[in-house]
């Protein structure tokens, strides 16, 4: 699997977002993809294919220009997706791609503004990325941005890389606080609260104790911060200095006993072992302990709140939290497994992948692609209660029918490739749709395979993984002689022409009956007999009976399956719940016309409101 990525960012000054992006473009690069990095700054990074754009700049004839570019570059390295990683990377990245293959994600890290650029929330893209809960439920809630759409994936941390960085300063009995963060907006406004109210108090009661303050924007800085800033190093000294805009931030903080931020600097910190006061743009949660790692997790560690409300700091209440550090020597700590379970790289890089496939198949098939659901293809009809069978005669009048209206046939291992990208997105097909044929019968093989061969189409056999089964033993008071189930060579006959097999459990039972244990056992063992007699890969799975809840598809994604394939519910379309996939039972009768509402694209819509499900 290699994708071509292109990440677009702003980069006039170097925020979290920044390290964030390069984080990512750089692992991913490492780990085989072709990624290309567009933003302000010339060679932001020296192992990715940086490309010089004023994503900054926001004159209108400037962002034209920047689309225009945007659009050259996507087309000229035949990109697979776009990763925007800032509110004027995502509007010209959305423009730049209209009409295109080429899907856009964007990640947010914190909260936006309505103006009348954004009246539209598609200007973020096919999928969006939010850093913390609560500005999931703002994008959801003031935003109104689709709750698909929307994924919590937290800043990563490379644990290993920072486990490296190592405390150099000798024990000297002072006490170092550094505050970390930009010194414009509203983090500007709170770090002059603490140099004009708390600074003064703590640095005249305790001799031991020297304060710095890490980040740029210092024109920026309100007057207020600036003059007492000046008045404490008349007073004080180098016990209190401006570092402003450094690359050793990670070094500085990893000599210091407090450090005072949010959002990236405080889980780098806290990774680095570091005491952490969390308080940001939105909120405080003070010195950070077991007791309220989730909800500084939550908000970003202050900066991030659901709703806006008016927030200045408490500087009495943060003036005392600090003494007890400084006095007490007490220096609050977090389990690194705790961080790690959070902000792993390593567990998130799979799930931002897995959301760049979502984003490229939302962006290729907005709509519903019919999946058909058949069973038995007799010479003529049969004994049967549930009427799960299509005579020969009858099939090869939906295959006609199929083509007449120009339909496609994929698998979900093509849709997979496709998604990966393993397959160029210009060669999905515009009419896609999906065949699939339950439990294995022999009609298949001597019926239904040499139409679908005549008529050019493949599709999905779901199996049992119990190879000595050679016939229907779930459904009692079945027709017998139309029971029998194909042998192992005649299985294989299918892969040979490029059909999928996907599995259906051992024995055919009720999942949701049956317990973690026995349902893992059911799932994992029918696809490692699949994959070991038939020599194929096995990435879906269908519910016998169309029987699954929470539990069960829960199950199945643990189990290592990509799709759960259901039976009359599930998503509008795959990618609103790849383990609830709808599919659409064929039966004897099916005329023209119902041939024609089960292949279009409104029939999800129109079943969930004659059916309610």
């Amino acid at each position: 699997m290699a994708l071509r990525i292109l990440h677009v960012l702003s980069s006039n000054f170097f925020a979290g977002s920044v390290a964030y992006a390069l984080q990512l473009a750089e692992r991913q690069s490492a780990d085989g993809h072709d990624v290309f990095m567009a933003t302000d700054q010339e060679e932001l990074s020296n192992k990715i294919t940086c490309l010089t754009l004023p994503v900054s700049n926001r004159a209108l004839l400037q962002r034209i220009n920047n689309i225009r570019l945007l659009r050259k570059v996507i087309r000229e390295q035949n990109i697979s997706v776009v990763h925007a990683h800032s509110r004027a990377a995502s509007w010209i990245a959305y423009y730049a791609l209209l009409g295109t293959r080429v899907p856009l994600v964007s990640t947010i890290h914190g909260r936006q503004v309505k103006h009348s650029a954004l009246k539209s929330n598609n200007i973020y893209g096919e999928k969006v990325i939010a850093i913390c809960p609560q500005l999931v439920e703002h994008l959801d809630n003031e935003l109104h941005i689709a709750r698909h759409k929307l994924v919590f994936l937290p800043n990563p941390l490379n644990i290993e890389t920072l486990k490296q960085i190592q405390r150099t300063r000798v024990k000297d009995g002072r006490v170092i606080i550094s505050v970390v963060g930009r010194l414009n907006g509203p983090k500007g406004a709170h770090i002059a609260d603490l140099v004009s109210l708390v600074f003064p108090l703590l640095l005249h009661q305790h001799p031991t104790l020297s304060v710095q303050i890490i980040g740029g924007e210092w024109e920026a800085f309100p007057q207020v911060g600036k003059a007492a800033f000046a008045d404490l190093q008349s007073r004080f000294g180098d016990r209190i200095r401006y570092v402003g805009f450094t690359k050793q931030v990670l070094e500085l903080m990893a000599n210091s006993d407090v450090v005072i931020g949010a959002g990236r600097v405080a889980m780098e910190a806290l990774a680095l072992g570091i005491t952490v006061f969390a308080m940001g743009e939105a909120c405080c949660h003070g010195l950070v302990s077991k007791d309220n790692i989730d909800a500084a997790i939550g908000t970003n560690f202050g900066d991030i709140l659901s709703v806006a409300t008016p927030f200045r700091p408490d500087t009495d209440s943060i003036a005392v939290e600090l003494e007890t550090c400084i006095t007490g020597r007490v220096f609050a700590r977090i389990e690194l497994s705790e961080l790690s379970r959070a902000y792993n790289l390593d567990t998130i890089m799979p799930k931002i992948l897995s959301t760049y496939s979502s984003a490229i198949m939302r962006k290729l098939s907005p709509g519903t692609i019919p999946v058909l659901m058949y069973h038995r293809v007799p010479d003529a009809a049969i004994t049967t209660k549930h009427r799960t069978f299509v005579t020969k005669a009858n099939f090869e009048k939906h295959l006609r029918f199929f083509t007449s209206r120009g339909l496609q046939s994929i698998t979900f291992l093509d849709y997979l490739a496709f998604s990966i990208g393993d397959k160029p997105l210009r060669d999905f097909p515009k009419k896609p749709f999906i065949l699939t044929f339950d439990d294995g019968y022999l009609d298949n093989f001597h019926n239904m395979l040499p139409l679908t061969q005549q008529y050019g189409f493949t599709g999905v056999l779901f199996l049992l993984g119990d190879f000595s089964a050679n016939g229907n033993f779930w459904d009692i008071g079945e027709d017998t002689a139309a029971n029998r189930i194909m042998n192992t060579e005649q299985k294989k006959a299918f892969i040979d022409i490029g059909w999928e097999i996907g599995a259906h459990t051992l024995t055919h039972p009720h999942l949701t009956q049956l317990s973690d244990e026995d349902i893992l056992y059911e799932l994992g063992k029918s696809r490692d007999n699949i994959e070991q007699e038939l020599h194929t890969k096995v990435v879906s799975f269908a519910y016998p009976f169309g029987t699954y809840d929470g539990r069960v598809k829960q199950l199945v994604k643990q189990s290592g399956f990509e799709f759960g394939i259901a039976t009359d519910t599930g998503g509008e379309t795959i990618e609103y719940d790849r383990f609830a996939v709808f599919r659409v039972n064929m039966f004897p009768e099916e005329s023209m016309f119902s041939l024609f509402k089960k292949t279009s694209r409104f029939y999800r819509k129109y079943y969930q409101w004659k059916r309610g499900k």
